[in-house]
């Protein structure tokens, strides 16, 4: 409950702060930005990959993650194609609904819906799906219609200066050579971690202009669709024939594939400059919005 308070008092804190002069606040944005990339995201990549120990029973709730963003970018960018879309719209809508907000949201929810028990699935996708996605082809997608330019060699310049992406590759080398960071930083990177959600949803806040139009744009609810209705009924289709259907972490699974879009997602998106008004109201009005289509999967999945 604690948690949820915070959250809407950072969200409201970032829209107040709208109020200040356009250069003031298009300021402090910019700094939020770079703290939470150049800080934060690799903090909590330094404090949770290193532990993780990834076998092949865990991999398949993970793949979820994977499936759905990979799908996002077929169904998105073959839409974009056809319809011929601004490619900045494109790459906005192939990212932020392509990804979950499977820790902000998904960890609360589901613990209040499970228990504790549902924590470690739960963990395993953000960390392994969600996370390493945003880091990794979530930068190949926002360089490639970002930059309007495919050329291989822009791409992965931007992926390798991406303070996350270089984060992750020393995360993962430290969990494959079995190294562990020195007690004494990891309460550090836990106190770091602890302040991505607040602070990001104060940058969703100052990047939100809600207007009656915005709610009416075919694009945003094309988004929301994809992310809260078809990615769930998709995974639940095709996981049922891989995982024990009556099992906590086959309705964990689908439940994390209908929570919001990710907040990190559409920072990304806004870094990039796609569509930075889109990505934010899928990222600030996808969260209520998606709480009661979760509680529809809930009912679904039996309860």
């Amino acid at each position: 409950m604690l948690a949820a308070i915070l959250g809407v008092f950072c969200f409201a804190l970032g829209i107040l702060l709208q109020k200040l002069p356009k250069r003031a606040s298009a300021s402090i944005s910019k700094w939020i930005n770079k703290y939470l990339f150049y800080i934060v995201l690799p903090a909590l990549a330094l404090l949770h990959i290193p532990p993780m120990e990834l076998t092949w029973s865990v991999l398949t709730p993970i793949s979820a993650a994977w499936f759905t963003f990979l799908l996002s970018w077929l169904v998105f960018g073959t839409l974009g194609k056809y319809f011929h879309w601004d490619r900045t719209l494109t790459g906005c809508l192939i990212i932020v609904p392509g990804l979950a907000n499977t820790s902000f949201m998904g960890f609360p929810v589901l613990e209040f819906i499970y228990g504790q028990e549902a924590l470690p699935t739960a963990l395993l996708i953000d960390q392994a799906g969600s996370f390493l996605l945003v880091s990794s082809l979530a930068i190949v997608v926002a360089s490639i219609y970002g930059t309007g330019s495919g050329k291989p060699k822009l791409i992965f310049f931007k992926i390798i200066t991406f303070p996350p992406f270089f984060m992750l590759l020393g995360s993962l080398a430290l969990s494959l050579f079995q190294i562990s960071l020195p007690e004494t930083i990891l309460p550090v990177l836990e106190i770091i971690g602890k302040t991505m959600a607040p602070v990001a949803l104060i940058a969703i806040g100052i990047k939100l202009h809600l207007d009656l139009p915005s709610l009416k744009s075919k694009f945003f609810w094309l988004g929301m669709t994809f992310r809260i209705i078809l990615a769930p009924a998709l995974v639940l289709l095709i996981y049922s024939e891989l995982m024990e259907t009556e099992s906590l972490e086959f309705r964990v699974t689908v439940l994390e594939s209908g929570m919001a879009p990710m907040i990190t997602g559409s920072l990304v998106a806004i870094e990039y400059e796609l569509n930075p008004k889109l990505a934010s109201q899928l990222a600030g009005i996808g969260l209520p919005i998606s709480l009661l289509t979760v509680l529809m999967w809930y009912v679904i999945l039996g309860g």
